[in-house]
Order: C-alpha cells, then sequence, then structure tokens
C-alpha cells in the first residue's frame, strides 16, 4: 500500500520516500506498464479514427483521384487550386462568420440558462428537461421540421403571419440573401444551445456559495458579484464551452445541407459543405483532401489558442481550500 501511495508523487519526492521507507527503487514506479495496458486500447481507437483519418487525407491531398481509378500524384497542384479558388475562400469566409456568430449567440444566453436552472427549485428541473429536447433530436430531422415551419406558403410561420396579425413573419426565412445565414445561425443556437447550458449550470454549481455570502456582506450588487466571482469561477468552463462551439462550428454540414444546400447562390455555402461537393459531387477526392486538412488545422490552431491565451492549460484548481 506504501508503494502505491508513494507512486503518485512527483519522482523526486518518491526517491526521498523510498529512501526513508527503505524501499527498493524497483517497487516505487513499478505500476507503469499497468498504465500502459489501461491506456493502449483508447490510444489504438484514438489512432484508428482520428489520427489515420487524418494522415490519409493529408497524403491524398497530394494525388488526383476520381474515386474509383488510380491515384495520380500531382504534388502541390491541388493546394495551389485551393489558394487560388475563390468559392474556398468564401467558403472559408462564411465558415469564419457563422463560428462567430453562434459563438456570440449562444454563449449569454447559455450562461443564462445555465444559472437559472442551477437552482434548487423542482420546477427548474422540469423547465431544464424541455431545453434538452433538441440535444435527443436528429439533426437532418430538426433540419426537416425547421424547413416545413418556415416554407413561406404553407408553414408554421406563414401561418401565424396569416392569422396572428405577423406579417414581418412570412418570409423566404431561408431562400432570401439577407436572412439565410442568419436564420441558420439561430436554429444550430436552438439545437446546441442545451449543450453549453448543462456545462454552465455544473459550472455554477461548482462555485463556492461562501464567496457569494462574503461579497454580499461587502455591501457587493449581484452584478459586481457576477463580474468579479462568477465570470472568474467560470473561466475554464467558458474555455471548454467555447472550444466546443467555435470547433464544432466548422463542421455544420447536414442542417446546412438539409436546409439550403449552400444557397441561396453560396450565401450559406461553408467550407464542410464545399468539401463535400468536391468529393461526391464533383469527384476531386484530393481537392477534397485539401479542404479536409485546411478545416483540420483551422480546428487544431482554434483550439490551440484559446487554451493559451486564456491560460487553461495551467488547469489551477477552481474550488476554495484546494491547490
Amino acid at each position: 500500500m506504501l508503494a502505491r501511495s508513494i507512486n503518485i508523487l512527483p519522482e523526486s519526492t518518491q526517491k526521498k520516500v523510498a529512501r526513508r521507507a527503505d524501499l527498493p527503487r524497483k517497487v516505487v514506479g513499478s505500476y507503469w506498464k499497468a498504465d500502459v495496458v489501461g491506456v493502449l486500447p483508447t490510444m489504438l481507437l484514438y489512432g484508428f479514427l482520428v489520427l489515420l483519418p487524418i494522415v490519409i487525407a493529408a497524403v491524398l491531398s497530394f494525388y488526383n483521384w476520381n474515386g474509383v481509378g488510380a491515384l495520380r500524384f500531382t504534388g502541390f497542384t491541388n493546394w495551389d487550386a485551393f489558394f487560388h479558388d475563390p468559392i474556398a475562400a468564401h467558403s472559408l469566409e462564411v465558415t469564419g462568420i457563422l463560428a462567430v456568430a453562434s459563438w456570440l449567440v449562444q454563449t449569454p444566453i447559455s450562461i443564462a440558462l445555465g444559472f437559472f436552472i442551477a437552482g434548487r427549485q423542482r420546477y427548474r428541473a422540469v423547465y431544464a428537461a424541455f431545453y434538452l429536447l433538441p440535444l435527443i433530436l436528429s439533426t437532418v430531422g430538426i433540419g426537416l421540421m425547421w424547413q416545413a415551419l418556415l416554407d413561406p406558403n404553407f408553414g408554421g410561420l406563414a401561418w401565424l403571419a396569416q392569422n396572428a396579425g405577423l406579417s414581418f413573419l412570412q418570409q423566404n426565412w431561408l431562400g432570401s440573401n439577407s436572412t439565410a445565414l442568419w436564420t441558420i445561425v439561430a436554429l444550430i443556437a436552438w439545437q446546441f444551445i442545451p449543450f453549453h447550458t448543462l456545462l454552465y449550470q455544473m459550472g455554477r454549481r461548482q462555485v463556492p456559495n461562501v464567496l457569494y455570502e462574503a461579497a454580499s456582506i461587502d455591501g457587493a450588487t449581484k452584478w459586481q458579484q457576477f463580474i468579479h466571482i462568477t465570470l472568474p469561477q467560470l473561466r475554464y468552463t467558458i474555455v471548454v464551452s467555447s472550444t466546443l462551439m467555435l470547433v464544432g462550428s466548422l463542421t455544420y454540414f447536414d442542417i446546412i445541407y438539409v436546409l439550403t444546400n449552400g444557397g441561396p447562390g453560396d450565401k450559406t455555402r461553408v467550407l464542410s459543405l464545399d468539401m463535400y461537393q468536391a468529393a461526391f459531387v464533383a469527384n476531386t477526392f484530393g481537392y477534397a483532401s485539401v479542404l479536409a486538412v485546411v478545416l483540420g488545422v483551422i480546428g487544431v490552431v482554434v483550439a490551440l489558442l484559446l487554451v493559451r491565451l486564456t491560460g487553461f492549460s495551467s488547469l489551477s484548481s477552481q474550488r476554495e481550500g484546494m491547490a
């Protein structure tokens, strides 16, 4: 038991404890094989499902392949085509707008709802159950449902416009250049806000109440408590939520494919949809692999920047009384 206990200490401390307890060095640290065996299945699965496809896409980006014929090495031709492709540049711009807009819309709403359902009242748990409904629905099903509701002639909003005097609701939300992208941002928020709400709910419940009690005694207002206590205590939750939100925005495909297929024109054509069309419509898998690599690199860069700029990598405890 002593060997197991000191095994979790830093190496320098292990040496001191081992000498004092007169334990052989062979006993100390003899459990690394068990650690390797424990993580090996996960690492193999991760390598097969994540790392291997990335390597294959990176290699395939230097070839010309239509999906059935022989591979033909073309060097940097596909990459040169990407850097000179105005459609890809536009798709990258739309992807960036979608990611930033999604973060700006989802984050404050998720925080507000997370704080609301973090209360201990039973009625809040009932509301939380309704908030979670979009999470258990299929994305394709959500797309088809909203496509029917937003139909400018026979949809639910059109019916409200005609029978409730809300004439502004009767418009082609998904077919107008001015509303299509923002409608998709709203529908994506409707689907994923519940997930981020859960994150902020758990984060809020981890904040010690003694901090708020002390602030109240000192005369701090609710807003001051939120700014100086709640947000600093939730900084790691905000980083995790923001990372998932921004990186996930790069891969939005199914709901856009169902609702607009990139239209009207190319107003909602994101890079993931561009990749799909390059691969399965134009049968240019080499160029599609370039787009896949670009998406992967952007996702990694965004995640690393968030971790680096926010100090998340330090992973210091937020709980009172913990190191």
